[in-house]
């Protein structure tokens, strides 16, 4: 088997051939990331999270290892336990700048990122930063009660999280509000020969504004309100594709990689309210992202739920019977890093 290379900003590690009870960390750095999972193994009424030092030593038979091949594996049922401010569950990393100093708190500056024109950009860990991965997407949930929901069948692959802040929004300037400048989204209907990858944009504005909603741009396949069959402009499940995400100052640059598939690349500034296609959005916040702080995430988030107001997707919250089922999302890594903007 050849050697896997696998990275974390400037670290490199080779992983050779391992078994799969192996913990993730010794395949892949992981030395900035904590991990969030779909369950509360120790009945605290809270999501399990593994922090920074714990993860190095960390696997779930279930839900987070590595396969045969030392490719990294997410698997999220569709009923599961979730963190507060979310109806979907996930298996996902955190990035956490900080590393093993928990005297730097998890919403302190030095352990985020902002953009340039943050005021108080010199506080942050650092400006922007990047995340590229290499992965596929090797199953979604199958079944919904309610398939013509935008998120039904589908699945987060990777974030730009823009933290909750009381004293932000108390400052009335418009930031704080915990909202995504970035989603980069799975999704594939069960009858579909293929699935479409998309990103999503969120309009930084309160919760309760009716203007808070997401813009979605096509990669391959249809954007977030397809509902025909991408066919061969799709991307199957088992395909493996590329995204890499470059925030450098203000501008956020995306580029999607897959064989067979054109390379799509987009361009987008995070600090005022010009969308993806140029054009200003006068529903959005002037600008933008600007005051915000922020942090990747990769993993599988789940889009999937079983409560009957949103997708009524269908899930016990049994992992061998939903396993059967289908009720899950699962996705598998082969390359994952993250690093600083030179």
């Amino acid at each position: 088997m050849n050697a896997l290379i696998l990275a974390l900003g400037t670290v490199a590690i080779s992983a050779p051939a391992l078994a799969n009870d192996t913990p993730p960390a010794e395949a892949f750095n992981l030395d900035t990331w904590k991990l969030t999972l779909p369950m509360d193994g120790d009945g605290d009424g809270k999501v399990d999270e593994i922090k920074v030092a714990d993860l190095q030593s960390y696997r779930h038979a279930d839900y987070f290892y590595l396969d045969d091949e030392d490719h990294l594996v997410f698997v999220t049922p569709n009923k599961a336990f979730t963190t507060p401010n979310s109806s979907n569950a996930r298996t996902e990393l955190r990035q956490m700048l900080r590393g093993t100093d928990t005297k730097i708190g998890t919403h302190a500056p030095q352990n985020n990122f902002a953009l340039a024109s943050n005021q108080h950009a010199d506080e942050f860990a650092q400006i922007g930063g990047y995340l590229s991965a290499t992965l596929r997407v090797e199953h979604v949930a199958e079944r919904s009660k309610k398939p013509d929901r935008k998120s039904a069948y589908s699945v987060v692959v990777g974030q730009i999280h823009a933290g909750k802040d009381e004293a932000l929004m108390d400052a009335d300037e418009g930031f704080g509000h915990g909202n995504e400048p970035l989603k980069i989204f799975y999704k594939k209907r069960p009858d579909d020969k293929t699935g479409s990858v998309f990103w999503n944009y969120e309009k930084n504005l309160a919760k309760e504004d009716p203007k808070r909603t997401d813009v979605s741009y096509a990669v391959w396949g249809d954007d977030w309100t397809g509902t025909t069959d991408p066919g061969a402009d799709g991307i199957a499940l088992g395909d493996t594709f590329s995204y890499k995400v470059e925030v450098k100052g203000d501008i956020m640059r995306l580029t999607f990689n897959a064989d067979g598939h054109p390379t799509r690349n987009f361009e987008i500034n995070l600090a005022d309210n010009v969308d993806a296609n140029g054009k200003v959005d006068n529903d959005d916040l002037p600008a933008g992202y600007a005051g915000d702080w922020m942090y990747f995430k990769a993993g599988s988030y789940n889009q999937c739920n079983t409560k009957p107001s949103s997708n009524a997707c269908e899930g016990t919250g049994e992992w061998a019977q939903d396993e059967a089922n289908g009720d899950y999302a699962k996705i598998v890594f082969t390359k994952l890093e993250s690093g600083e903007m030179q």
